[in-house]
């Protein structure tokens, strides 16, 4: 009977699975690259025998070409063996920051004073507003 990695590696070895493979080896080389230039490529993609990378900034494109050979020669050591070449661009569109909801609670500053007259007859409402008395008094 196969084991359970056996079948796994058998169904990620289809055909069917060859772009999210290819996905994941762009992804493993990115994560192989320099912080400074890995934190300016947005996303990667591989077109015919180019390797393109999608940036952030026009200043990580000079990044990118300046490091251009030192990428190829990675690019010779890892698992890709049919990319020859090498493309950079700057992506026009703006990321949107997500911005976090914060709950932030106001607080007024009280304007009531505390001094109002307490006709209630039943001793327990009696006692409740004598309570919301002394918050009003004690903020």
């Amino acid at each position: 009977m196969k084991k359970i990695n056996e079948i796994l590696t058998h169904i990620q070895n289809t055909p069917s699975f060859d772009k999210i493979n290819t996905f994941l080896e762009i992804k493993r080389f990115v994560n192989i690259l320099p912080l400074k230039l890995k934190s300016g490529i947005k996303f990667a993609y591989l077109k015919n025998d180019t390797l393109v990378f999608v940036l952030i900034h026009q200043i990580y494109k000079v990044e990118f070409e300046y490091a251009k050979n030192d990428i190829l020669a990675l690019i010779k050591s890892s698992n890709f063996k049919n990319i020859t070449k090498l493309s950079f661009f700057v992506s026009n569109s703006v990321e949107r920051v997500k911005k976090g909801t914060e709950e932030s609670v106001e607080k007024y500053d009280e304007r009531a004073y505390g001094i109002f007259e307490n006709r209630v007859k039943d001793e327990k409402l009696f006692k409740k507003f004598e309570d919301i008395r002394a918050i009003i008094k004690g903020s």
